[in-house]
């Protein structure tokens, strides 16, 4: 079974190198993302495998059936970037990544949450220039602060455990309660304006679909206690960005920690460090000295990578064999 590895990343390449062993694969790496310009590199392949910035529409979908792709493969838990209907209707089988570490990205929320509360990045750069002045370094203890968590699938839910864990007073809302996180846990279920009002933190953890798209608009920010620090690991266009730009002016919001940005696609995963930046909304964003952004990273403990390469070739393999996708994503 021949597979091209779109959008490969140094970082794991080794790790399906290594996992390969076992699945005996033939696997070629490609740089570039798979979107309309260069889907033709898929030529000869039976299978693609995808990240989760590729283009995966219709026209590209059109153009794998007609070099023979039969299998895409991600490399991810969410499917946003594929065009599910166009690919069902072509064929096309879609296997996904359902859970790979879901600590990793509960973890980074945390660390978000911490490094913002604490002005890590703050301190540190002052340190760095032989300034050990503490003023504008305060924050406060996380003990004792009531937190919202939306959505408590898998990585909620670790989430609820860390922040039970900090002494936080924790509110969860989610269309399908967990009974591990309202028993075993002890959290109050209530729904999204209760969290909106009350919550000193608020953090997202929600796919990314037509009703959660935009999920915290300039009318959401609007009901949110002032001062309210907002995290988001989930997926970008879970908030309004330019609503999110105008809250923290006015104070609205007090900080900000994202791993994701909505506009993301053209921008993360690479090294602009020699360019300009042609985003005008995440250059206003970075202005601010209470935003703290990070490159699409929750996901990039060496276990979790593990298991995402890991389930991704078991994906191929499974359907080289013809065994049912219990990954497959229709």
């Amino acid at each position: 079974m021949k597979a091209a590895v779109f959008d490969a990343h140094k970082f794991e390449r080794p790790i399906f190198e290594e996992l390969n062993e076992r699945f005996h694969l033939e696997l070629t790496f490609f740089e570039p993302r798979l979107t309309e310009e260069t889907v033709a590199l898929a030529e000869g392949f039976d299978v693609v495998c995808s990240f989760a910035n590729d283009r995966v529409n219709a026209q590209v979908l059109r153009q794998l059936k007609e070099l023979g792709i039969r299998l895409i493969a991600l490399r991810s838990a969410g499917f946003n970037h594929v065009d599910i209907p166009t690919a069902n209707e072509l064929g096309i089988k879609v296997a996904r990544v359902p859970a790979y570490s879901p600590y990793a990205v509960a973890e980074h929320a945390v660390a978000l949450i911490l490094a913002l509360n604490r002005k890590i990045c703050r301190a540190s750069a002052r340190v760095h220039e032989l300034n050990f002045s503490l003023d504008g370094l305060v924050g406060f203890d996380l003990y004792g602060k009531t937190v919202g968590v939306i959505g408590t699938g898998r990585i909620g839910s670790v989430m609820v455990k860390i922040l039970t864990g900090f002494g936080c007073q924790v509110l969860a809302f989610d269309q399908r309660k967990n009974p591990d996180v309202e028993e075993r846990m002890g959290v109050t279920y209530t729904d999204l304006d209760e969290i909106y009002r009350r919550s000193d933190i608020i953090s997202l953890h929600v796919p990314l679909t037509k009703s959660t798209r935009h999920l915290v608009d300039e009318k959401v920010f609007s009901k949110m206690k002032r001062g309210v620090m907002l995290i988001n690991t989930g997926r970008g266009a879970l908030i309004d960005t330019k609503a999110l730009i105008s809250a923290l002016k006015t104070g609205q919001v007090g900080a900000a920690g994202l791993d994701v940005y909505e506009e993301e696609e053209n921008i993360f995963f690479q090294d602009l460090s020699e360019k300009v930046l042609q985003d005008d909304v995440l250059a206003r964003l970075m202005t601010f000295p209470n935003v703290l952004i990070t490159a699409h990273q929750a996901f990039l403990p060496r276990e979790a990578l593990y298991n995402i390469v890991e389930t991704t070739l078991q994906n191929i393999q499974d359907f080289e064999k013809g065994l049912p996708l219990k990954n497959e994503v229709k």
